[in-house]
């Protein structure tokens, strides 16, 4: 979706990002809601979040070059009393309040979790354009947001990526390897990332279903 920003097309009549934003607002587990976008998106956000009544939105701040600068931006922001935080890709618009809930209520067991979903295909390993081999699906899935963390946790790691010059993928990646147990609940194959312009139709479809 080049030349387009994706979290400000209309789903369904409202943006992405509005969806995306209106779930966190609705949880109560979430008390502060802190976004980070592009300069020149800054002053439309603030138009979304008032439009739609995103009350907890209190800072909106430029990100960075990469996505891993710019999380760690929004978590340096977060107030001194936080205990946790929640990271969440703006193109997952159909998140809901439950799957939040459910995500944080796993964190407060340990200090990390994340929400899964079972791989529906057959994986397979390439060479180039050649298959290799086929990989056991059974010990893979895909990992989705939002991510809950104890905040200093996934703040001093996300510092350590910023430095070394890693760019991650997921927020979770900074903590593998480290020792720490990442904790795991069932996501929702709804809480699709909007990435190409079918996804769009593909969420539009799962609103009808919903209503």
């Amino acid at each position: 979706m080049r030349g387009v920003d994706k979290i400000f097309m209309p789903l369904a009549g409202v943006p992405v990002i509005a969806r995306a934003l209106s779930a966190f607002q609705a949880c109560g587990y979430i008390d502060e809601i802190i976004i980070v976008t592009s300069e020149d998106s800054l002053l439309p956000m603030w138009d979304v979040c008032r439009e739609y009544g995103i009350a907890k939105a209190t800072k909106i701040l430029p990100g960075g070059q990469t996505r891993t600068r710019s999380v760690y931006n929004g978590l340096k922001a977060a107030p001194p009393e936080a205990e946790y935080a929640a990271v969440h890709d703006g193109a997952r618009p159909l998140v809901t309040p439950e799957l939040i809930a459910r995500v944080t209520v796993r964190a407060y067991d340990g200090v990390a979790a994340v929400p899964v979903v079972a791989l529906r295909d057959t994986v397979k390993k390439l060479d180039g354009e050649l298959v290799e081999s086929t990989v056991d699906r059974d010990a893979l899935a895909a990992v989705q947001t939002p991510q809950v963390f104890k905040l200093p946790l996934i703040r001093d790691a996300l510092a350590r990526a910023v430095s070394g010059g890693r760019e991650l993928t997921d927020e979770s990646s900074a903590l593998e390897g480290t020792g720490v147990r990442i904790l795991t609940v069932a996501g929702s194959y709804d809480n699709l990332k909007i990435t190409v312009p079918e996804d769009l139709y593909m969420a539009e479809a799962l609103l009808c279903g919903r209503r």
